[in-house]
């Protein structure tokens, strides 16, 4: 008799494999199209990765529950940690169910061109030749994003640090819809300052 769990661990690569995303990046991608429930998660997958409605059905029902080892995973834009995978130590606990938000922010910094990702014990420092944002949980409803630029317009999203700080600004925040334009033209900026 087959295995099931063996059979989903084989459906999970072969969805990585075929469409070139980790199941991560799959839901932080469902998570910024702001579907809500599960059909609609499934219908968004078939339509936007081409997955059919058993693969899209997978990767859906997966979305908030722990993932099975998948034994390394599809490429990405850095190369996973020699011990695991950094964001399960940041996001664990009650903080565990922000990493879809966090991988929303990291989908759209991946869009800007090549950067360097360094793991720190609660957050991700994003760096070109410099650092020039950093992300990770603030509280248990939110993840904080750090920008090093200096010219970012005032908003009131934006938390102007201290001078010295780590960062010039930090935003907040708590959902999905958060992950739109005008964070990605902050993300933007402070990529380019970091050449």
């Amino acid at each position: 008799m087959a295995d099931p769990a063996a059979a989903t661990i084989t459906q999970l690569k072969n969805i990585q494999a075929r469409t070139g995303k980790t199941i991560a990046e799959l839901h932080a991608a469902v998570a910024a199209s702001g579907a809500a429930k599960h059909g609609e998660r499934r219908s968004w997958l078939m339509e936007h990765f081409k997955l059919g409605y058993g693969d899209a059905n997978a990767v859906a029902l997966f979305i908030g529950k722990p993932l099975p080892d998948l034994g390394g995973a599809a490429a990405s834009a850095t190369a996973p940690a020699p011990n695991g995978d950094p964001l399960d130590a940041i996001y664990t606990g009650a903080k565990a169910a922000l990493r879809p938000l966090h991988e929303a922010v990291m989908l759209q910094v991946r869009a800007l061109g090549a950067f360097e990702e360094a793991p720190k014990k609660s957050y991700i420092s994003l760096r070109r030749k410099k650092q020039f944002a950093m992300v990770g949980p603030a509280t248990k409803d939110s993840v904080e994003i750090g920008l090093n630029a200096k010219d970012l317009p005032t908003h009131a999203r934006l938390k102007l640090q201290p001078p010295g700080s780590m960062c010039n600004a930090t935003t907040r925040i708590t959902n999905a819809a958060e992950v739109d334009t005008l964070l990605q033209g902050w993300l933007r900026t402070a990529y380019d300052a970091a050449g």
